[in-house]
């Protein structure tokens, strides 16, 4: 018996010199948060008109971007004053892009990232053409280039990764087969993408769910709103500046992740729309482990 109690003696003063973790199972740890992705067409700064005008809507987009907080998000019709502007007053942000005809110049399908939340692993562009390495390049009968800028990002909470793509598709109706095939270009560079790790596409397609581009897309894809556990805000997005919208031309879509929430953000800060368009988010969850 006393053998027994020595033993036990010291087995209970081993036990307490070890780290407690080494007695005891390790608690899980604590769940990453959600995801926030988003993709807004930002107008570029032609209007001449009074709301219109960049200068007297820009601090409604820092607004409106400082309380949703997205870790990421794609824009459309960016210019190189606009997206200094953006960085100067969203500090801790970060953004890189190419122009549309290449270097500084001209829009940009600019990504912008929280550097806190995200670091980029990789990142480049590529033009919707029959030459998509060469800057600038046009054809299939487009009047302007059209491209993409995308990024392979890591999560510095977990370590978790994915891509995200964005893009700005032709606006006129006859280019409906431009759209086609600039979503088939895209999808086609999915498809050479690791296979686990998610994926995400933000942009303005300039074309609606029913038509053919949505089709293409959502035969390896999946439209955010649609699968999103939450809905909330209105389902169409361009509005003109009149902040009643007509189409839906702003998607995110997705592959490999849980969408727990998808917003049409249609507020008007201080008054003012920050865009011509509604920005869109969606609340992913990255799958574990990858």
């Amino acid at each position: 018996m006393r053998s027994i109690r020595k033993r036990h003696a010291l087995w209970l003063a081993f036990a307490l010199a070890l780290p407690l973790g080494s007695v005891q199972a390790r608690s899980p740890a604590p769940a990453a948060e959600p995801l926030r992705v988003m993709s807004f067409n930002v107008r570029t700064p032609v209007d001449t008109e009074p709301g219109r005008r960049w200068d007297d809507r820009r601090d409604a987009m820092v607004s409106l971007l400082k309380e949703e907080k997205p870790a990421v998000f794609g824009t459309q019709e960016l210019v190189q004053k606009q997206a200094e502007y953006l960085t100067a007053h969203l500090p801790g942000y970060r953004w890189f892009g190419q122009g549309r005809r290449g270097g500084d110049g001209d829009e940009h399908m600019g990504v912008f990232y929280d550097s806190a939340q995200l670091k980029v692993v990789e990142s480049g562009d590529f033009w919707l053409s029959d030459t998509p390495e060469v800057a600038g390049s046009i054809t299939w009968g487009n009047l302007f280039p059209r491209m993409v800028t995308w990024a392979l990002f890591e999560r510095a909470a977990d370590g978790q990764r994915f891509y995200l793509l964005n893009t700005h598709l032709p606006y006129r109706d006859e280019d409906e087969p431009r759209r086609v095939k600039g979503a088939k270009a895209i999808v086609a560079r999915l498809q050479q993408l690791h296979a686990g790790v998610p994926v995400l596409v933000t942009g303005d397609f300039n074309s609606e769910p029913g038509s053919e581009t949505y089709a293409t897309f959502t035969a390896s894809l999946e439209d955010a709103r649609k699968v999103a556990a939450k809905v909330e805000g209105p389902r169409l997005t361009f509005h003109d500046f009149s902040g009643t919208p007509t189409t839906e031309l702003d998607w995110i879509l997705v592959r490999g992740v849980k969408v727990l929430k998808f917003v049409t953000l249609d507020d008007k800060p201080g008054g003012v729309l920050p865009s011509d368009h509604f920005p869109v988010m969606a609340e992913v969850v990255l799958p574990a482990g990858r």
